[in-house]
């Protein structure tokens, strides 16, 4: 005798095979001609011949599963198991799908068992049978599904009933909750159920510390089942006898709440706990012609569809975080009763399969993120090239294939630049320029134009920064000016001189070279925050108005880092500091990946706080202002500067990358 089984090579079906092939007996395969090509290295894994693992070509949407009549004629009075898997078990898929593997499928494997007289035919379906039905749903409740609106929930309740109604030989139904990766490896095939939120909790670990509490949702139960449970259980509950005509639930029979299930995968992934979670149900009282209104609405399709994309998410998932069913799993806890095979909790096993996912199915793992792929042949001006952050900046591109435009003021500076790029192979021009004058902006504008015809990346990098308290700048009012002429004027004059040409080339990308200053909002740094900040305002701004014509704007509140700008503070040879080379890196993540802000966490916490609590951050704020004095030069003194205490070291040490 053998099994046979549908579904066999998908990601429940492997793991079933693998477990039956240990009881000794032949297993037939159903595949599709385009699939043989799987069988070699199926049968290298798990370690059986021909004679043990054998393929039978079909196809689930014709009769008889499209297998051969001679072949059906064969395996007549052979197949003491037939276990159905084969379905589409995925949210995203069209209804016509759905009905032809599903539906269409299920009519088709009846009917083969019945052709070759099947000692016993296994359908695995799905909770999803059930619908979403209000309350506790029996593994001996069928007719009772409610809601199967939904083609995945509809075609799941009808091929259960197709079984149930047309299938002549003795039948068994399993219904697995929502399936994920191997308890002990993290193995899972493809990404779906709640995998589809571990984009959202990575980009918080990527965003915010780990101790910083969030606000998350709260909804209904999901059910969530390890494979190697589903498959040792289908495996057991097929061979126990006294089972025929029953239904079981292969569910977890404690499972946790949708708000419990992200804050157990955000523990895995050491990303924020949402501490304050806020149950879906609470919009239930908002009509539903208001909310199919309110989502009607362009502006609102448009940014729906905008995170759904950034998050990988299909539209339909959220459908489902309201989840009102329990699952009764009596029957089957009773036939397992002995067999040591029980769902393990969630959180045994969640960083496995975390760590599974983020090795192998992360969708950014497959998506061109190199420098090159984003800028080889493409026109790059890099302003503040001579020296700093714009030269590293320059080195990385220009190695990376871009052709790069080094602008500054002092042209034997820029010939050194250059000198390393083609040193390296990289191709490079100069252009030298005032940006803090319009006129030389200009100039600049339209010799790039004129010679390579636009500009693909405009990286306003070159700036001018002024560490001085307020009541020493009192006679000093050339110092707000010229921060703003260079920081704020000079890179708005070269953004409203290329723009034209990216919008007429469908795309472009401005990179502003901002401060963590304007998130930080520290004392001694009035001028200089204020122009950034003018800078930051203005880039939020336009970036709406650019968006649908291909044009994107980052800005990077840059922490502080070791470039000439800050030689003249001796202060800062003594507080950490990045170097150039890492500063280039964070523009490298600019152009890689386009984010509006680029900041450090440090900076963002600043930023928040300013935002929920302004007086206590101003206290903040003053003590940090008292604590470090003006440097001997800005107070007007000769004295050379001073040592920092244990305490000054110690503050900055802190607050890493602040500029105090």
């Amino acid at each position: 005798m053998a099994y046979f089984v549908t579904g066999g090579t998908g990601f429940i079906g492997r793991f079933l095979v693998q477990t039956l092939l240990k009881r000794g007996e032949p297993v037939y395969l159903l595949m599709r001609k385009s699939s043989l090509k799987k069988l070699p290295a199926l049968r290298e894994t798990w370690g059986v011949d021909d004679k043990r693992l054998i393929a039978f070509i079909g196809d689930l949407a014709k009769p008889n599963l499209g297998i051969a009549a001679e072949d059906v004629k064969r395996l007549k009075g052979k197949v003491a198991h037939l276990f159905h898997l084969a379905a589409i078990y995925d949210l995203a898929a069209s209804a016509e799908d759905q009905q032809r593997a599903n539906i269409d499928g299920t009519r088709h494997a009846v009917e083969f068992a019945h052709a070759v007289q099947a000692g016993c035919f296994h359908h695995v379906s799905s909770i999803a049978a059930a619908g979403l039905y209000d309350g506790v749903f029996r593994e001996d409740m069928f007719e009772e599904a409610e809601d199967l609106d939904h083609p995945y929930f509809r075609t799941k309740h009808v091929a259960e009933g197709i079984v149930r109604s047309r299938c002549k030989r003795p039948w068994r139904i399993y219904r697995p909750g929502f399936v994920v990766g191997h308890s002990q490896t993290g193995y899972i095939d493809k990404i779906d159920g709640p995998y589809y939120f571990f984009k959202l909790i990575q980009k918080m670990r990527n965003t915010l510390p780990p101790w910083m509490p969030t606000i998350g949702i709260e909804g209904g139960r999901i059910n969530i089942v390890p494979v190697d449970f589903v498959a040792d259980a289908l495996d057991y509950l097929a061979h126990k006898k006294g089972l025929d005509g029953k239904c079981f639930h292969l569910t977890d029979p404690e499972p946790y709440r949708i708000g419990e299930v992200m804050n157990i995968f955000a523990r895995a992934a050491h990303a924020p706990q949402m501490t304050m979670r806020i149950n879906a149900r609470m919009f239930g009282f908002i009509p539903a012609p208001i909310l199919y209104g309110i989502g009607a609405l362009s502006p609102v399709k448009r940014m729906v569809r905008a995170v759904l994309k950034d998050l990988d998410i299909p539209k339909d998932a959220f459908n489902f975080i309201n989840w009102p069913t329990r699952y009764d799993n009596r029957e089957a806890a009773k036939a397992l009763k002995g067999s040591g095979i029980a769902v393990p909790p969630l959180d045994s096993y969640a960083a496995k399969l975390w760590d599974y996912w983020e090795r192998n199915l992360d969708p950014d793992l497959f998506i061109d993120r190199s420098l090159s792929g984003r800028v080889k042949d493409k026109v790059v001006v890099v302003t503040g090239a001579s020296s700093g952050i714009g030269k590293a900046t320059a080195l990385k591109l220009a190695s990376a294939g871009a052709k790069v435009m080094l602008v500054a003021r002092g042209e034997e500076k820029l010939h050194d630049t250059q000198k390393e790029i083609e040193a390296a192979g990289g191709r490079s021009w100069i252009y030298t320029c005032d940006v803090s004058d319009m006129a030389s902006c200009d100039a600049l504008v339209a010799r790039v134009l004129k010679d390579h015809g636009g500009c693909d990346y405009l990286i306003n990098n070159a700036g001018r920064s002024i560490r001085r308290a307020v009541l020493n700048s009192l006679d000093r009012f050339h110092d707000f000016e010229r921060t703003m002429q260079l920081n704020y004027f000079g890179a708005l004059r070269l953004i409203m001189g290329f723009v034209p040409a990216m919008v007429a080339n469908k795309g472009g990308h401005i990179i502003n070279i901002s401060s963590i200053g304007v998130l930080s909002n520290a004392p001694r740094f009035s001028a200089y925050v204020a122009s950034k900040s003018a800078l930051d305002s203005f880039a939020a701004c336009a970036a709406s108005e650019f968006l649908d014509k291909g044009i994107n704007f980052t800005t990077i509140n840059m922490p502080l880092v070791r470039t000439p700008m800050i030689a003249p503070t001796k202060m800062y040879e003594n507080v950490p500091t990045l170097s150039p080379e890492q500063a280039a890196e964070l523009v490298v993540e600019a152009i890689v990946y386009k984010p509006v802000r680029i900041a450090t966490r440090l900076g963002i916490f600043g930023a928040v706080s300013h935002a929920i609590a302004p007086k206590l951050t101003q206290i903040l704020l003053n003590s940090a202002f008292n604590m470090f004095p003006d440097s001997a030069a800005a107070a007007g003194k000769k004295e050379g500067e001073t040592q920092l205490s244990p305490e000054q070291m110690a503050f900055a040490q802190l607050t890493q990358g602040i500029h105090w």
